[in-house]
C-alpha cells in the first residue's frame, strides 16, 4: 500500500523519535512516508536502519540538519526532491528537539544564553515556516471560510519548563516558553488558514519501550506518543486540540 502522504519529523532520536516515527510509518497506523532529521548523521541511519527492519513495507529516509535557518532549508528542498516522496503531500511536521540546559544563573554567559535561544527557538521558527510553504504549495491557500480545506497539522513537542521552570535553568525555560508561544501565535493566525498547530506538554520521562514501567504508568510510551500525534492529525476543523497535556498515570503534576 503507497503512502497517503508525508510527515517530517526533526528530532528523530533513538526514544521519542523513534517511536513517533515507527507508528506514524507503519501501513496499519499512519501509513505516511517519514522524513527523519537529525543532528548527529551516525545515530539517525541507525535509527533508519533499526525501523526499516522493524517496518520493512515503511517509506522512511534520513536527512541530517542541525536548526540553523541554511541547514534547514536546504533539508526541506532535499526533501522535495527526493525520489521517495514523490507526488506526496506534506501532512504532519513534528518539531521534536531535545533542548536542556542547567548552570548557575551567574555562571551563565550571554553568548551560552543566546545560543541556546537561537538554536532551539530560532530552528522552531524556520522550522514552521518552511513546513507551511510546503503545506500551502501541496494543498493550496484558500482559508477554511471561503471552501478551503484542512491543509495539515504542525506539533511542538514541549515540556514543563514551557509552564513554569527550577532554579538554574534560565536558557531552558526561556527557550521552551518561546516556542510555546510560538505555537500559540502560530495557532491564532494559520487556522482559519486551515493549518492545524499543536503544543504539547510531555511531563515524564519517554522512553521507546512496552515494559513493566509503561503498564505500572511510570513512564510513557513512545509508540503511545506516536498515536496520539496521529490522532491529533486526523483532527477535523470542526474541533481541534491545540494544547494537551501528556503524562503518565502515575506521574506527579
Amino acid at each position: 500500500m503507497p503512502p497517503k502522504g508525508l510527515a517530517i519529523l526533526i528530532g528523530a532520536g533513538p526514544n521519542t523519535g523513534a517511536g513517533i516515527a515507527r507508528i506514524l510509518s507503519h501501513p496499519s497506523h499512519g501509513n505516511l512516508a517519514v522524513a527523519l532529521l537529525a543532528r548527529r548523521p551516525e545515530p539517525l541511519n541507525d535509527l533508519l536502519k533499526s525501523l526499516r527492519s522493524s517496518s520493512p513495507d515503511a517509506v522512511l529516509e534520513a536527512f541530517p540538519t542541525d536548526t540553523s535557518p541554511d541547514s534547514l532549508k536546504k533539508t526541506f528542498a532535499d526533501i522535495q526532491q527526493h525520489e521517495s516522496f514523490k507526488d506526496l503531500k506534506l501532512q504532519m511536521a513534528i518539531y521534536s528537539i531535545k533542548h536542556s540546559s542547567k548552570k548557575p544563573f551567574m555562571e551563565e554567559t550571554y553568548e551560552d544564553f543566546t545560543g541556546s535561544l537561537e538554536a532551539y527557538v530560532g530552528g522552531a521558527f524556520t522550522f514552521a515556516q518552511e513546513s507551511l510553504k510546503r503545506f500551502f504549495a501541496d494543498h493550496g491557500e484558500t482559508p477554511l471560510q471561503e471552501g478551503g480545506s484542512k491543509k495539515g497539522t504542525i506539533i511542538f513537542t514541549g515540556t514543563l519548563g514551557a509552564l513554569r521552570c527550577s532554579a538554574q535553568f534560565a536558557a531552558y525555560g526561556a527557550g521552551r516558553a518561546s516556542v510555546r508561544q510560538l505555537a500559540q501565535t502560530l495557532a491564532r493566525e494559520m487556522s482559519e488558514k486551515g493549518v492545524h498547530v499543536v503544543h504539547t506538554i510531555a511531563n515524564g520521562s519517554i522512553v521507546d519501550e512496552d515494559g513493566e514501567d509503561q503498564k505500572q504508568g511510570k513512564k510513557m510510551s513512545a509508540e503511545a506518543v506516536g498515536k496520539t500525534y496521529l490522532w491529533l492529525s486526523e483532527q477535523e476543523p470542526c474541533l481541534w486540540t491545540h494544547e494537551l497535556d501528556l503524562r503518565p498515570a502515575c506521574e506527579k503534576f
